[in-house]
C-alpha cells in the first residue's frame, strides 16, 4: 500500500480500513536478512554444481559471480525506490507500477509478472516439498509402505492451511528464521559432505559429450538455473514495509543493511556447493548434489527435511503479498472486513487451488515418464 498522508499524483491511495498504522511497522534489519534468504536461497542450489558441468570452471564462476553482483545492484534499486517520493512509501510494486506508468497502465505492467513469479513459486515449492518429503521417508523408514507421490504433495500443501491464517510478515518472522537456518544447513551438508568424500577417481572436467543442439540446450539451461537461483526480488517491497521510517532514519537504511547481510549468506551458501562438488565429482556430477552423496544415508534423509522446513517458509513468503491483494479486492468488491474470517476464505482456497494445480502437474509429470517407457 502507499503510505503517506497525501499520495502523488498517479499513486493509488487504500481505503483508511485497510491502511497499516506506523505502529506495525516494527520490524529490525535482521527482519529484512532472514525474510530475503528464505525467499532467495531454494533447494536450486544443490543444482549448482550440474549447472558447472556444462558451462566449466572459468564460464561457471563467472556467470555466478556476475549474476551474483548484478541482483545485489538490482536489491538496491528496488530499496531506494521503495521511498523514491519524499514522504510515500511504495509498499507493495503495484503502487509503484502506478506511480510509474499511471493508475490504469501500471497494474497491467506490474501485476501480472509478480504473481506468475509469486504463485509459480508457490507451485514449485509445494511439489518440491512433497518430493523431500517423500524421499525422507523412504531413507527413515525403508520396511514403510510407500504412496504415491501426489499424495506427499497433499500432505506439504495441508501443512499451510494452518500457517497461511498468520496474518502479516511480521507473525512468520519465525517461521522464516527456521526457513533460512535450514536453507544455510543444507547447503553446508552439500558441500562439506563433498568435500569429505574428495574427488572421485579419473574426475573429468571436459564438457560433456552430446549433440551440438543438446549441447546448446542444457547451457541455456544452465545459464537459467544460476540466474534463477538469485531471486527474492518479487517480495523486496513487501519486506521493506515491515521496517519503520523516519525522516532521520529511513527504512532503506536498514534494508540495505539487511540486504548485504542476506547476499553474505547467499555467497556462503551457493558459491561453496558450486566451486566443491563440481570439483569433486566433475562432468558426472547430478542435477541434484544430494544424490551423488548417498552416504550416510540419515544424513541425506536430515538435509532432505531441511529442504521440506526450508519451502514452508519460502512458500509463506512468496504467498504473503497475494493474501494481501486478494484480502483487499474482497474488501473493497464484496465489502468484506479484515480479521480471521476473511483470511480463513481467501487463504484456505489460495492454498487449495495450487495444491491442485502442484499434484496435477505431478500426476501428468508420471504420465508422460509410462509413456516414454512404454515407447
Amino acid at each position: 500500500m502507499v503510505s503517506d498522508s497525501q499520495a502523488p499524483k498517479g499513486v493509488h491511495a487504500d481505503d483508511q480500513k485497510w491502511k497499516v498504522e506506523d505502529a506495525l511497522r516494527r520490524a529490525k534489519w535482521w527482519y529484512s536478512t532472514f525474510h530475503t534468504v528464505t525467499a532467495m536461497i531454494g533447494a536450486g542450489v544443490l543444482s549448482l554444481p550440474y549447472a558447472m558441468a556444462y558451462l566449466g570452471w572459468g564460464p561457471g564462476a563467472m556467470v555466478l559471480f556476475v549474476s551474483w553482483c548484478m541482483t545485489l545492484n538490482t536489491m538496491w534499486q528496488m530499496i531506494q525506490l521503495h521511498e523514491c517520493v519524499p514522504g510515500t512509501r511504495f509498499d507493495r510494486y503495484i503502487d509503484l507500477g502506478r506511480y510509474a506508468f499511471g493508475e490504469k497502465l501500471g497494474p497491467w505492467i506490474v501485476l501480472p509478472q509478480q504473481l506468475i513469479v509469486q504463485v509459480g513459486c508457490d507451485i514449485v515449492y509445494i511439489v518440491t516439498g512433497g518430493k523431500c518429503m517423500k524421499k525422507f521417508m523412504e531413507m527413515a523408514c525403508v520396511n514403510c509402505v510407500q504412496i504415491r507421490q501426489s499424495y506427499w504433495i497433499v500432505m506439504f500443501g495441508s501443512i499451510h492451511f494452518f500457517l497461511s491464517q498468520l496474518p502479516n510478515f511480521n507473525s512468520v518472522a519465525g517461521v522464516s528464521l527456521a526457513a533460512a537456518v535450514m536453507s544455510l544447513s543444507y547447503s553446508t551438508i552439500a558441500w562439506a559432505g563433498s568435500l569429505s568424500r574428495g574427488r572421485m577417481e579419473n574426475v573429468s572436467y571436459a564438457y560433456k559429450k552430446t549433440s551440438v543442439e543438446d549441447s546448446m540446450f542444457r547451457v541455456f539451461n544452465a545459464l537459467g538455473q544460476i540466474s534463477f537461483a538469485y531471486a527474492g526480488h518479487a517480495v523486496a517491497l513487501e519486506i521493506q514495509a515491515t521496517i519503520p521510517s523516519t525522516p532521520a532514519k529511513p527504512s532503506r537504511i536498514p534494508m540495505w543493511k539487511g540486504a548485504v547481510a542476506a547476499y553474505f549468506i547467499n555467497a556462503v551458501c551457493y558459491f561453496p556447493v558450486a566451486f566443491i562438488g563440481y570439483w569433486a565429482f566433475g562432468q558426472d556430477v547430478e542435477d541434484n548434489i544430494l544424490l551423488n552423496l548417498q552416504r550416510p544415508a540419515w544424513l541425506i534423509a536430515s538435509a532432505n527435511l531441511m529442504v521440506v522446513i526450508h519451502v514452508i517458509g519460502s512458500y509463506q513468503v512468496y504467498a504473503m503479498p497475494v493474501f494481501d491483494m486478494m484480502e483487499r479486492m474482497m474488501m473493497k468488491r464484496f465489502n468484506f472486513r479484515q480479521g480471521f474470517c476473511l483470511r480463513i476464505i481467501t487463504r484456505s482456497a489460495y492454498v487449495a487451488s495450487k495444491c491442485d494445480v502442484a499434484s496435477d502437474q505431478e500426476a501428468k509429470a508420471i504420465q508422460w515418464q509410462m509413456v516414454d517407457q512404454l515407447g
